[in-house]
């Protein structure tokens, strides 16, 4: 038998084995964390612990929110069986970096994981038939899936809007869904700057600027400022949503000049539409 023939034998006889052996002790999301060498911050800590199912992350760039949110997909793929886990990003090649933690954290957690039953560069499956896929930023590439266990959008500022517009009812059929987007701001524009400053009270929101974050000197961050100006470094490590530098109107003069008071001239489509 050739070696490709030998490692699918070992992935089933592992696979079965898993089956019948006693339900393993679900480790909690900290000593997820901890198994795979990760020291939460304080916020970290906190989106560990929290059970909301809506959970919007607006962060610095090298914060950690990509960390967090893969021990988030370890903990549930392994202890949640047959869950449906997806990784979005406005790439197929981010959403490959994200996947990769998260087989990192799997691999960190031994025996205490299901092992793998099929694994590839895009898709893993493990022996308790949770799945784990990445997938690129396309409407299409989501339409085909349905009731997934844990959605998370990176980068999700520049994801497009029609991903999100598609992936949203694939929760319908599953309250207990968890969907997570993070990212840092782009500008005050897309579903993700909406659904930070007007998406309701359903959402767990956490903030984190690059001065909370103790694993940047602040020395750094002082001549980084320095380097590309206070309008990227205040959207780049500060979270903040900037206007694009080219707006010819902000944000907040058109949200102010929408009323539902006014009437429009003509029906929504057009005049031709009312004939």
């Amino acid at each position: 038998m050739n070696g490709a023939t030998v490692g699918r034998l070992q992935r089933e006889v592992a696979a079965l084995s898993a089956r019948l052996a006693p339900p393993r002790a679900a480790l909690t999301r900290e000593q997820v964390a901890e198994r795979a060498g990760i020291s939460p911050d304080p916020w970290q800590r906190d989106l560990l612990r929290s059970a909301a199912t809506e959970i919007i992350i607006l962060a610095s760039r090298q914060s950690g929110k990509s960390t967090i949110t893969s021990v988030l997909a370890a903990h549930r793929a392994a202890y949640a069986p047959r869950s449906l886990v997806l990784l979005l990003s406005p790439s197929l090649r981010q959403s490959g970096e994200l996947y990769r933690k998260v087989r990192g954290v799997l691999a960190a957690l031994g025996e205490a994981a299901p092992p793998a039953a099929e694994e590839s560069a895009l898709r893993l499956q493990l022996a308790n038939g949770s799945r784990v896929l990445c997938l690129p930023g396309r409407e299409a590439t989501v339409r085909g899936f349905s009731a997934p266990d844990l959605v998370i959008e990176d980068e999700s500022a520049r994801v497009d809007d029609g991903l999100y517009m598609a992936l949203r009812p694939m929760l319908a059929t599953n309250p207990a869904a968890r969907l997570v987007l993070l990212s840092t701001p782009f500008g005050r524009r897309g579903h993700f700057f909406r659904e930070w400053t007007e998406g309701g009270p359903d959402w767990h929101r956490v903030r984190v600027t690059a001065e909370q974050c103790p694993r940047i000197p602040r020395d750094w961050l002082a001549r980084e400022r320095g380097r590309i100006g206070d309008w990227w470094f205040d959207q780049e490590f500060g979270c903040e949503f900037k206007e694009a530098e080219d707006s010819a109107f902000r944000y907040d003069d058109v949200a102010a000049a929408i009323t539902p008071s006014v009437v429009p001239l003509f029906p929504i489509g057009g005049a031709h539409d009312a004939a």
